[in-house]
This record gives C-alpha cells, sequence and structure tokens, in this order.
C-alpha cells in the first residue's frame, strides 16, 4: 500500500483568473498575427488613394448639361471647376458659380467631402454640385 491518494485544492478564484489569462494570451497572439501579417490593401503599387488624373461629372441643369471637372492626384484633390459652363445656364442660375466655389473652398481644405456645410441661400444647388463632385470623385478611386 506505497500508494497514498494526494488531494489537491483549486481555488474557484485563481481558476477564473488563469482561463482569463490564457483567453487574453490568445487574444493578443491574434491581434498580433492580424497587425503584422502582409495584406494587399497596403502593397505599393496603389500608391494612394486617387488615381491621378481629370475627372468629370455630368450636371443636369434644365435643358442643358454642366460637367464638374475634379482633378486630383495620387492624395489630394487639387480643383474642382465647372466645365462647359453657358451664358444661359450662368444667367438662369446665378448661384452655381459662387455656389461651386463656396464648395471648392471647403473640398480642397478638408481634402474630403464630409462636413461640408451649405449656406441657407445655396443648398440646393450647393447639394447637387456636390454630388456631381462626389460622382467624380468615386471615379477616382
Amino acid at each position: 500500500m506505497g500508494k497514498t491518494t494526494k488531494i489537491m485544492v483549486f481555488r474557484l478564484k485563481e481558476i477564473i483568473y488563469t482561463i482569463i489569462f490564457v483567453a487574453l494570451g490568445i487574444l493578443l497572439i491574434f491581434l498580433l498575427i492580424h497587425m503584422f501579417s502582409p495584406s494587399n490593401d497596403d502593397s505599393p503599387a496603389s500608391g494612394g488613394v486617387y488615381t491621378p488624373g481629370v475627372y468629370t461629372s455630368a450636371l443636369t441643369v434644365g435643358s442643358q448639361t454642366v460637367d464638374v471637372e475634379v482633378t486630383v492626384d495620387a492624395d489630394h484633390i487639387n480643383s474642382i471647376r465647372l466645365v462647359n459652363l453657358s451664358d444661359s445656364v450662368t444667367t438662369m442660375y446665378p448661384l452655381m458659380e459662387p455656389a461651386i466655389e463656396d464648395l471648392a473652398d471647403q473640398i480642397l481644405a478638408n481634402q474630403s467631402t464630409d462636413n461640408i456645410v451649405f449656406p441657407d441661400s445655396q443648398k440646393y444647388t450647393s447639394s447637387a454640385l456636390l454630388q456631381a463632385i462626389t460622382s467624380a470623385l468615386d471615379k477616382a478611386k
């Protein structure tokens, strides 16, 4: 009868702490693997947010079409302007030019179309122009 039974006493608190630390360790390992593993989005060939170039989007005003032209390089929006703006459109819609200038200033300062503020007098004109600008920027991405 040389065998003796050994009784080990574990406190429930110690078991719970051990399980939590093991789970956190496994989570940390997965997080480190995810953070430092190479991904396809960070390839050097992508180079930036936009494909450099000049992109246009058509905006129908009444019976005529006006193009919104957006010039971008790899990481920046460089300019926004209206092209094919006829005298009749300028006369019928006098808020077009001030609205595009105000939008261009805000977008070039923020480099984003988020959080743009419209004056109350140009709300509808500005929102139509902003849609056209966003469409042109989507083409650039």
